[in-house]
């Protein structure tokens, strides 16, 4: 009988080298473009830190007001629609007043901060829909969630209290944006401030947390968590 001989085949040291090195450049490649989307997103964050600050100067230097505040809002922005006045606080204090997340969606807001946003795309200095009661009227950053700017100061005006979003900040508005990751919140205040997110002009603090909240240590965010960053200015 003839015998039949097994015979086992595999891969040569050649071929799993080249396999692994295959492997090796997708995960680069992998890497580096979840890299290029994120660095792509602190931008877009940080722009909207930067352009805020503009809607007010220039609404100031437009009709001598504040965006939210303008007693003379109806006069200066006729529409349509029909601008509206804050009903909660004193329009014409020049105090942007109410905390800077006021609003619920699809409700007709009557705060100052929430009210900011209809005068400052009426007065086209910002984008964004003009109908208080639009779904999409309250503004959100990239990651989905709420930014806003009030008055920082701690005070009572018209019945109502304004708070400054975190403890200690010194400054005349303040912009917040929240549900960012930590490892946003972070590289933001590298990009806009010291680096540092407990000191500075770019503070984060817990997400959604109430005012005058305490800003976290760099070292106690954790990057996979969400946070809210506040820049004053």
């Amino acid at each position: 009988m003839r015998s039949i001989k097994n015979q086992q085949s595999g891969f040569t040291l050649v071929e799993i080298a080249i396999v692994l090195v295959i492997i090796g450049l997708l995960l680069g490649g992998i890497l580096k473009g979840q890299e290029l989307i994120n660095s792509a997103k602190v931008k877009n964050l940080a722009n909207d830190f930067k352009t805020v600050p503009l809607y007010i100067y220039g609404y100031q230097d437009r009709f001598k007001a504040l965006p939210g505040d303008d007693i003379r809002v109806v006069t200066n922005l006729p529409g349509p629609p029909p601008a509206t006045l804050a009903t909660t606080g004193t329009p014409g204090n020049g105090v942007i007043e109410g905390m800077w997340n006021a609003g619920t969606v699809g409700a007709a807001p009557t705060e100052e901060s929430a009210l900011f946003w209809q005068h400052a795309r009426m007065a086209n200095f910002a984008a964004g829909p003009t109908v208080t009661t639009d779904p999409n009227y309250l503004p959100t950053n990239v990651e989905g969630g709420r930014i806003g700017i009030s008055s920082n100061i701690l005070t009572a005006s018209g019945g109502l209290t304004i708070n400054g979003p975190v403890a200690g900040m010194t400054g005349t508005y303040a912009f917040c944006s929240a549900n960012l990751l930590g490892k946003f919140a972070k590289q933001l205040d590298v990009t806009l401030d010291d680096g540092n997110t407990a000191t500075g002009s770019v503070r984060v603090i817990p997400n959604n947390s109430a005012a005058a909240a305490t800003a976290l240590a760099t070292t106690a965010i954790d990057d996979a968590s969400s946070y809210t960053v506040c820049q004053t200015f």
